[in-house]
Order: C-alpha cells, then structure tokens, then sequence
C-alpha cells in the first residue's frame, strides 16, 4: 500500500507564505512526475504545479511567480513554496502522482494524498 500524505497548510494572512511537503510512504519501486492540486468550495479541482523526477517544473498562471515547486527523491517528498499568499489561494491542496511504480517493470498507479487546508485572510 502506497499513501502520499500532507502536512504543511494553516492559516495565514494575505501576504503571507507557507511551505506544504507531501511524503511517500509505502512499498514502491520509483515515483516519476508528481503534482499538487487544489480545490475551493464550489469549485473544481485544479492543477497548481507539476513536477518531473528530474526537477522540470511546470505551474498554473495564477501561481507563477509566486509559489515554487521542488522535490528531494531521496526522501521520497515533493514541496510547495507559497509566497505572497492571496485570499484566492483558499482551498484544499491535494499531492498526487500518476506515476508511482510499484515494481520495476509493472504498470503505473495513480495516488492522491488527503490534501491539506490552506487558508488565506484578507
């Protein structure tokens, strides 16, 4: 079994920044590109920013500039860096991977974590 878990969210003011990590944990093989998501009340669920197991990172207009994706493979953890928070960052951020091997060879496995509250006052 394969879990990503959260942690990270909060609440901040307008401005302001947080770091979220999500972890890897479980019995698996190699993880190749992982992302974060997140998702407001009303809304849909949306991409933020992805990232390949080489460090290419790719992110959403409305977060470039501000919010930084970056991974260390060796602890199996990819982060998201939220600078200059803005009220309309609010949601549940979600990490997932497509690619999670679970032994070389095998197919690819999708995996969502729980996701994690980020609150942003105005």
């Amino acid at each position: 079994q394969v879990q990503l878990v959260e942690s990270g969210g909060g609440l901040v003011q307008a401005g302001g920044s947080l770091r979220l990590s999500c972890t890897a944990s479980g019995s698996f093989s190699v993880i190749y590109d992982m992302a974060w998501y997140r998702q407001a009340p009303g809304n849909e669920r949306e991409l933020v920013a992805s990232i390949t197991r080489y460090g290419d990172a790719d992110y959403a207009d409305s977060v470039e500039g501000r919010f930084t994706i970056f991974r260390v493979n060796a602890k199996n953890t990819i982060y998201l860096q939220m600078n200059s928070l803005q009220p309309e960052d609010t949601g549940v951020y979600y990490c997932n991977s497509p690619q999670v091997y679970l032994r070389v060879g095998g197919p690819a496995s999708f995996y969502w974590g729980q996701g994690t509250q980020v609150t942003v006052s105005s």
